[in-house]
């Protein structure tokens, strides 16, 4: 297992043989066909500036593209870089705390992690591993939460430029005592602000990094914060905003009590915070109103249910924000959530799901992980499939991972069967390489040992 020195953009052109699979749109609940393309034995040609050129059946590579250096992952599996729709660079130190709930939780854990990151060599060193750690799970983008410190946003976007990875992060915003603790407040708005426009001068659309204005969430923001997130937010067109919304009701009523309104959305849209390039994690607890308001903004929603089922939040109704046209894309909430995998995270959705007596099928999952993150964080002209000109971040998965997932593959009955059972019992063992950009960035070389009959 290593994480690759990538190799050079001036190779030229390089032809991936696999199988490949891609969405174009949500297949939905209905499984409709024409929203992917699989091609088995598929290829995926990919030029010199790391962009796709063609995707297509093995044999059908077009001459003109015939020249490129060849690429075996025959017996793999090649979809797009997962995308990840909400974590926490921050939190890598607090995964698996035991006991609390959401605000006890943050409390007694959160907060005094996130206190070292005032310092820049530890906000280097976690957002190192935070990264490296989503490259060995096949993430190529996420959306990301570090701290109220400087330091940490500044360590983190160096760190993925590194990688030349595609991110979007921004200072953490909070103000209001005691949801925000007295050394992790911003003292000011004012001084907020000014922080917020210096880092968005220094890394906004700076390469693959993108600004996301981001308030912690309505219980650790006063109004006069909130009101300056949405102006700001509206001022920039090309800005992004994330936060968290209606995901424990201990905090929902606690919302209720700080600012009224009809409901946790409604305190959002009252300060003009919702639009397009905004998302809201977890989201559990709003109603029809708020997702019609919702999709009517352009905002989204990150599905996030590891976190959910361990902080013990609540169940998230995936079938009904879809059905409002909500976007919603899947996150592993690190370090709410328990693992960096999608994979393993679209596992814990389907029984999300399945208790609310709503099924996910594999394509839906794996549309979630890809594409539907790509439109979740309005990247899908970027990234998010394989359509000629798109940024070649993609992902090899390998089948027989572990010898449970192997002999389950042996005896599935057709593709979809197989994508289920590597859904279900897949993790980043997984994962045998991850590319960025058409370069690889995470190679696991590693077989799995099958004992003599």
């Amino acid at each position: 297992m290593a994480y690759a020195t990538p190799r050079a953009a001036t190779q030229g052109r390089c032809i991936y043989y696999g199988t490949v699979l891609h969405f174009l749109r949500d297949p939905g609940t209905q499984q409709d066909p024409a929203a992917w393309q699989l091609f088995d034995p598929g290829a995926l040609v990919v030029g010199a500036d790391g962009r796709v050129e063609w995707v297509g059946p093995e044999g059908e590579v077009p001459p003109e593209l015939g020249d490129g250096t060849p690429v075996d992952h025959r017996g793999k599996l090649i979809v797009p870089g997962f995308v990840d729709a909400h974590l926490h660079a921050s939190q890598v130190d607090v995964i698996a705390s035991y006991g609390e709930q959401l605000l006890q939780w943050l409390e007694k854990y959160v907060f005094p992690a996130e206190k070292a990151f005032v310092d820049i060599d530890h906000s280097r060193i976690i957002s190192g591993l935070f990264l490296d750690t989503l490259l060995a799970s096949g993430t190529t983008t996420a959306t990301v939460h570090p701290t109220v410190h400087k330091a940490s946003v500044d360590a983190f976007f160096e760190e993925a430029e590194n990688r030349s990875m595609r991110m979007l992060s921004g200072k953490v915003l909070m103000d209001r005592e005691p949801y925000a603790p007295p050394d992790l407040k911003d003292p000011s708005v004012e001084q907020a602000e000014a922080d917020t426009r210096e880092l968005i001068g220094r890394w906004h659309q700076k390469g693959r990094l993108t600004y996301s204005i981001t308030p912690r969430f309505a219980p650790s923001s006063t109004e006069s914060l909130l009101q300056m997130v949405g102006r700001v937010y509206q001022e920039m067109p090309d800005l992004w905003l994330q936060t968290h919304a209606a995901e424990n009701t201990e905090e929902v009523d606690t919302v209720k009590e700080l600012f009224g309104g009809r409901s946790y959305i409604d305190v959002y849209d009252r300060y003009g915070m919702l639009g397009n390039r905004s998302l809201y994690a977890h989201s559990i607890y709003i109603d029809d109103q708020d997702r019609t308001r919702l999709s009517q903004s352009g905002s989204t929603i990150a599905f996030c249910p590891t976190s959910n089922l361990f902080l013990g939040s609540g169940l998230f109704n995936l079938d009904a924000a879809r059905a409002a046209g909500v976007r919603v894309g899947l996150g592993t909430d690190i370090g709410g959530g328990t693992s960096y995998s999608m994979l393993a995270t679209l596992n814990e959705a389907y029984k999300v799901l399945a208790l609310q007596q709503q099924k996910l099928s594999a394509m839906r999952g794996f549309y979630l992980a890809t594409l539907g993150g790509a439109e979740a964080l309005y990247f899908e002209d970027r990234i998010g499939n394989f359509q000629t000109g798109k940024e070649a971040d993609f992902v090899v998965l390998d089948w027989a991972a572990t010898p449970v997932l192997k002999r389950r593959t042996e005896v599935s009955a057709d593709f979809q069967e197989r994508l289920f059972a590597l859904m279900t019992l897949g993790d980043e063992r997984a994962v045998r390489a991850t590319y960025v950009l058409g370069q690889e960035r995470y190679s696991n070389t590693n077989q799995i040992a099958v004992p003599p009959r």
